[in-house]
Order: structure tokens, then sequence, then C-alpha cells
């Protein structure tokens, strides 16, 4: 029988994973399946454009995964049992599309890489799950542009959160409508992690959209037209849109996985499971340390290191090979400013930042040349294609090969 991997979520990590492995490994000894909610692979890092009112393209992973032999299942994970090595799945709730298997069921497997991702965090805020708005999905995303289509001049906009997410949203948002008040609110000081220049560079940015910041302020509940700040202030807000964190579903908690305190799987160095050598995790619900001792944050950069440093891990094991550790290291972060600005900021190994930054629109055209490119990995998930791929071992180890120091 063929070595049945079953990878759950097709975003950034596992989409990228799930190419990987097809370019990688021989179809006649491995079976890859890839379970997901919705039809299309969707750029999450370009979901605070798409609400501001940018048409965005979807590429259908039906035409990702096309000519690599990666099956797609399009339904909702339900549960993981890591006992018996199965997938529960539902069909129910979601996109039709033309493609890829349909409906309830279970999944079995041999290998499985849970790449699930991550969804706003409520943080147990009153009013946030009934009347906010965030961009960590496109269906979100989409509510909230058509929140802001119907929205007339002279609106309020409240932004939640100082973060990348908070900062890239609200930016975007004051570029793409000035017609509105918009304002962000931050717990502490905004950009305080820049360095200098960059900080200066952020706090003129947000003057010349005209974006208020309220520092120093936790959002304590959300009602329809107001935020209540954690001293009792009101904000006005016809809009609020949290972006104050993320958080992971609990079928990994739920399944007997070791999850730490957030929900996430907590890791080896090789991206597998330490309570079930079968379980791999890539991405945001992956509790993975970093090369500077510290768990690596929810992001699209953790996604590709994690899903580089679990593929190469799944790929070594099957083989019989040695298994690499590739870097799980931050070398900077790209902040999006609107179309026409952003901060390239470099930091040390222990993320602080150094003096250097570079921002404008100089910046801003290496960020979208970094968004491009990741769209044009997604969707190219064979190139580079080996003339001969890798052959499974006669038999592998379970608790795994050597790791490469």
């Amino acid at each position: 029988m063929k070595h049945r991997i079953v990878v759950l979520g097709a975003g950034y990590a596992g989409a990228f994973a799930a190419g990987n492995l097809a370019r990688r490994l021989s179809p006649a000894d491995t079976e890859i399946t890839v379970v997901n909610a919705v039809p299309d692979f969707v750029e999450r890092m370009r979901l605070h454009q798409l609400a501001a009112g940018q048409d965005l393209a979807f590429r259908k992973l039906t035409d990702v995964f096309a000519g690599t032999g990666v099956r797609l299942r399009l339904a909702r994970v339900t549960g993981v049992d890591p006992e018996r090595r199965t997938v529960a799945v539902t069909g129910e709730d979601r996109e039709d599309a033309k493609g890829g298997a349909r409906g309830d069921g279970e999944l079995a497997y041999d290998t499985l890489l849970y790449a699930l991702g991550s969804s706003v965090a409520h943080h147990g805020v009153p009013g946030v799950a009934e009347y906010a708005f965030d961009v960590t999905g496109r269906a979100s995303a989409l509510r909230l542009r058509e929140r802001l289509a119907g929205l007339g001049g002279g609106g309020t906009v409240l932004v939640v959160g100082e973060g990348l997410t908070g900062i890239e949203t609200v930016t975007e948002l004051a570029e793409s409508r000035p017609d509105l008040s918009v304002a962000l609110a931050a717990r502490g000081q905004l950009g305080t992690w820049l360095s200098p220049k960059a900080h200066r560079h952020l706090h003129q940015a947000f003057d010349r959209l005209g974006i208020t910041v309220h520092e120093n302020t936790g959002i304590a509940a959300v009602e329809p037209s107001w935020a209540i700040t954690a001293d009792g202030r009101s904000i006005p807000a016809d809009v609020t849109v949290w972006s104050a964190g993320f958080a992971v579903h609990p079928i990994a908690a739920a399944s007997g996985l070791e999850v730490a305190g957030t929900g996430q799987i907590v890791v080896d160095r090789t991206m597998r499971s330490v309570s079930h050598p079968d379980v791999y995790a890539a991405g945001d619900c992956a509790y993975a340390i970093g090369d500077n001792g510290r768990p690596l944050p929810m992001s699209c950069a953790s996604a590709g290191f994690t899903n580089m440093q679990a593929t190469a891990a799944i790929i070594a094991r099957l083989t019989g090979s040695e298994v690499p550790t590739t870097g799980l290291e931050y070398y900077g972060n790209h902040i999006s400013l609107g179309r026409r600005d952003a901060i390239i900021q470099m930091v040390d190994g222990d993320v602080r930042s150094k003096s250097w930054y570079l921002g404008g629109r100089t910046a801003a055209r290496i960020k979208s040349g970094v968004l491009r490119g990741a769209g044009w990995g997604i969707a190219h998930p064979t190139f580079g294609m080996p003339k001969r791929k890798r052959r499974l071992a006669t038999a592998t180890e379970p608790a795994g090969a050597k790791v490469a120091a």
C-alpha cells in the first residue's frame, strides 16, 4: 500500500508543503491528500486590501495542484484521532466548487501535517464576536468590505491592535477611504519596537493619512457604534476592526495531541509532534522554538520556516535519509503602509530592531514583490521538479532518523 500523507489546510504553510512533498516524493510510493474548507488559495497577507475595496484574484486549488498528483478534499476538519490515525471531516457549510472530493467522512493517514492556521482572537472581550469585524479570513474580509462600502463620508472606523495586522489594516483603510475618520487603539505605544528612524517614518505616515492614534488604550467592550476603553471612555466607531492577535482552533487540544497553553501543537526541532510521531505541524498552529530560543510568533514568515522544516523532515524520514535542519531565524519585518509606502525593518537574532531600515516607495515595491513571489510559488508547485523523485525506504523508523546538526 502507498504511504498516505494528509495535509490539513491549504494556506501558506499547507499549500507550500503539499506542493513540495508532491515534487520530491515518488507517486509510486505515496498518496498526498490536502483537506481545505474553501476551493481557493487565500492570500491572507492581502486580505486588508480586499477589505479596503481592492479586487484580488484567487487561485483555484484544483488549478494549483493540477498535474501534481495531490488529491484535494473540500471539507472542514471536525476532529483528529491520532491514536487511530484518522481525520474526521464534513462537507457542510462550505463553498461549492468544481473539482475535488466532497462530503462527510473520515480520512486515514500514515503521516499527518497539521496546518489549519489561526483565526482572530477575541480575548473574551464583550461585543467583539457580535459587533467587530476582522481580516483573518476571506469571508470576514468581504463582510468588512461590504460594511465599509455602505458607510458614508464622515463615518468612523476604529482598528484595535498595534501589531503588524493592525498597522497594515488601518493604513490601507485610511488611504483607500480618505472620506472616513480612521483611528487606531493601541494597548501601548505605537511602533516603539522599531528603530528610531523607522518609528518616525511610521508616525509620519499616520499623520499623512490622517489616522488618529489612541495610545495606552485597552478596549474593554465593543458596541455597535462605539468602543469602550478599559478606563471607561467611549471611542466613536461605526465600524470596529479587531486585530488584537490570533487564536488556533481547539481541534488539536481536543484530539489528545500535546499542546501549549495557546492551544498550539508542541513540536520538536523538526516540527514533529512531541506526543505523536506520525503528526507534524506547520504555521500558526505549531508551537515551535526558534533559533533564538523563543517561540515563533504566528505569522506568514513562521509558516514559511515551519513548513520547510516539516516537509524536509517528512521526506528524509520516509526515504531513510538524515533529517536536515532548516533556519528558524527572522531577519526583518515588511510592513505595508498603504499601496505607496512601507517599512522594511531589519532585526537581530533576538528580534530586536537594528538601526538600519528602508521606507517609502522602494520598500513598498519590495513588499509587493514578496507578496507576488509567495503567490507565484503557490501557483507553481512543480517548479524545479526533479527528474527522479525519491522513493521510500523499504522500512522507516517511526521514532525518526538522525537529525543533522
